[in-house]
């Protein structure tokens, strides 16, 4: 009879892979058993869907396969997709098996919150994951081939409208400023009638960001024809595109993209977790409120910033840090040994405004732009890489293209 504690990690993305792999470095193999469920036989790169949506990179860049990363002779591989956590029967319930567990990592990702705002759900794409990133690029794509062979030729089908200003939404239509003129050469289309349209509900775009950082984001993008429509609240998606403001003005498109919001996965509710706007506040240690075996990060956690009173936000590089606290604490309570509180090291957000444009802050808050911070942006997407695979995987799929 097999007694080693058995050790259930719950996703494959920033998180959960990195939980996994440290839990292999961290523990013998006699001390538990080890196991990955993920829906997919690979992890993506979520902070690269925009780049794979806007069709500046192959999906497949974005793409790694986990059993390149995670050995399957050390730790099991379940692909399949999570109903719920039966946290009294110690059970997770597949769609086609259940696994039970001792210790129990939640890292799930997030999904798409439209808000309630009628329509969105029916009528805009999401960037939600590979196959959705996908399906973006190539409705882009048909847009510009079909307007190419049309008789009757309407040119607001070639408009790109964005919803939701945010970190996704400004580095997708970064990524747009790039494409679109790539398109219109393809299809000798003139540059001048693709539109690409960004909506935003507050007052300014990247809200909480730095104001000379937003102030160059927008002057860069506008320079390259995006246009911004800031303190546009959305009142409705249509088949036709948004409707704005107090007047109801329906701007028209012919691809919509939602980026306004995340929450955390379903499975939380399914499984009778208190949520706070569709995550989990968890302790300091990183357990659910109430488990004493249950970990929730990335996505589907709050973890709170105690000095400023409000989450941190559910960044890559902040669910590999989770990662590494979790790991450690699940090797505590292995060794009956005190756990550790998680300690939030900033180390800077950079937005990519395009291929050789970017802005953000590094260090403890310098500021860069243009190609320093491009360049910095790309260390920051190839550390992670090098952290999870090693040279190999960086080779294989760093971005080392020069500008």
């Amino acid at each position: 009879m097999n007694s080693k504690p058995k050790i259930v990690v719950l996703g494959a993305g920033y998180a959960g892979m990195m939980t996994t792999k440290k839990l292999m470095q961290k523990l013998h193999p006699e001390e538990a058993d080890i196991v990955l469920i993920n829906k997919h036989n690979y992890h993506y790169q979520t902070t690269w869907l925009h780049e794979v949506a806007a069709g500046t990179i192959n999906h497949n860049l974005a793409r790694i396969m986990i059993s390149d990363i995670i050995d399957p002779n050390r730790v099991r591989l379940i692909y399949d997709s999570v109903v719920e956590v039966k946290r009294e029967q110690q059970q997770v319930v597949l769609e086609n098996s259940e696994v039970n567990y001792d210790y129990l990592v939640i890292s799930l990702g997030f999904e798409t919150n439209t808000f309630g705002i009628k329509g969105m759900e029916e009528h805009a794409f999401f960037i939600q994951d590979i196959d959705s990133s996908q399906l973006i690029r190539e409705h882009i794509e048909y847009q510009f081939a079909q307007y190419k062979n049309s008789e009757a030729k309407e040119d607001h089908s070639l408009t790109i409208l964005v919803g939701g200003g945010g970190f996704t939404g400004v580095e997708f239509v970064g990524e747009l400023a790039e494409r679109v003129p790539q398109l219109c050469r393809k299809y000798d289309i003139d540059r001048n009638i693709p539109k690409i349209i960004n909506v935003e509900a507050s007052p300014s775009i990247l809200p909480g960001f730095d104001e000379e950082l937003v102030a160059y984001a927008k002057k860069s993008l506008e320079s390259r024809g995006v246009e911004f429509r800031e303190g546009a609240k959305i009142q409705s998606c249509t088949k036709e595109g948004f409707i704005v403001g107090e007047g109801n003005e329906l701007i028209k498109a012919g691809t919509v993209v939602w980026t306004g919001g995340v929450t955390g996965n379903s499975v939380l509710g399914n499984s009778g977790f208190e949520l706070t706007r569709g995550k989990v506040t968890v302790n300091s240690d990183l357990r659910a409120p109430g488990e004493e075996n249950i970990f929730v990060l990335g996505d589907c956690a709050w973890v709170m910033n105690e000095k400023e009173g409000r989450p941190y936000p559910p960044t890559a590089q902040a669910a590999m840090q989770h990662a590494t606290t979790c790991a450690n604490n699940i090797k505590a309570l292995l060794h009956h040994q005190p756990l550790e509180n998680f300690v939030f090291s900033d180390k800077g957000t950079v937005a990519s405004l395009g291929v050789t444009d970017a802005m953000g802050t590094v260090f403890g808050g310098t500021k860069l732009y243009g190609k320093p911070a491009a360049a910095m942006k790309k260390v920051v997407d190839n550390r992670y890489l090098f952290l999870l695979g090693g040279l190999n995987l960086f080779l294989k799929k760093g971005k080392i293209r020069p500008f």
